[in-house]
């Protein structure tokens, strides 16, 4: 039971956190609807409902899912990572969640709203980074803002946002940057992927960490401290959900 209790509360989680991703609707400025008719107005209970319904109906079809799709904790098994994150994909697209690229991009898009300049803009896009435990081994980082030194050293003062022109160099320099790098636009779909393995990585890792301290916890108890602990790739997660 501790298991399941912690694979669910982990769900649950993500769940509800994708509930308020998921609608950027109602975190944008009230321009977003200018070319809109006027929204009904809900009363507080009566929108309180609504979330609750919404998102209840996502938890099931999650845990619908995952009732279903057999799920083996070993994160050293590439097999089993690739498993678990199809398994999650069919989670996100059927319960209507975003992949984590999503979030990322939702995440920049609503952090650097209104950031002015570039230099404050790249460094944001190196909080947001940093912030969801993504790491930079390209280094491409050093090599934009390497980019926009340039380009602020040639126009002679700071680079701003709104400056077409300025902007216009900036990103051709960056275009250069993808180019030693390797990068091209139409690999996107490929570095995605990558994202996802390494993220469905991860999240085996966590589960089996949790799963791990769950037995051990239960071993401790007496009517179990004479059982052996189970090999954890053995674990079947529908039986505890």
């Amino acid at each position: 039971m501790a298991l399941a209790s912690r694979f669910l509360s982990r769900s649950t989680r993500q769940l509800y956190s994708g509930q308020i991703i998921l609608q950027p609707e109602r975190a944008v400025p009230a321009r977003f609807f200018a070319k809109e008719a006027a929204p009904q107005v809900l009363k507080g209970d009566e929108m309180l409902k609504n979330i609750f319904l919404e998102v209840k109906k996502k938890f099931e079809t999650a845990m619908g899912i995952l009732r279903k799709e057999k799920i083996t904790i070993d994160p050293n098994d590439t097999a089993a990572v690739a498993q678990y994150a199809k398994v999650m994909k069919s989670v996100r697209e059927k319960a209507d969640l975003f992949s984590e690229s999503q979030r990322i991009q939702y995440t920049i898009q609503t952090r650097t709203q209104g950031i002015p300049d570039a230099r404050t803009y790249l460094l944001t896009l190196k909080e947001i980074r940093i912030k969801r435990g993504l790491t930079d081994e390209l280094g491409a980082e050093a090599m934009m803002m390497d980019a926009l030194e340039k380009v602020e050293k040639e126009l002679k003062k700071p680079l701003m946002r709104d400056d077409k022109k300025g902007m216009a160099l900036l990103m051709s320099e960056f275009e250069k940057v993808n180019q030693k790098l390797g990068i091209r636009k139409e690999d996107l779909p490929k570095y995605e992927e990558q994202l996802e393995q390494k993220i469905a990585k991860a999240q085996l890792e966590e589960l089996k960490k949790d799963a791990l301290e769950a037995m051990e916890t239960q071993k401790k108890r007496e009517e179990f401290k004479d059982e052996e602990m189970v090999d954890v790739k053995s674990l079947d997660i529908r039986n505890f959900i």
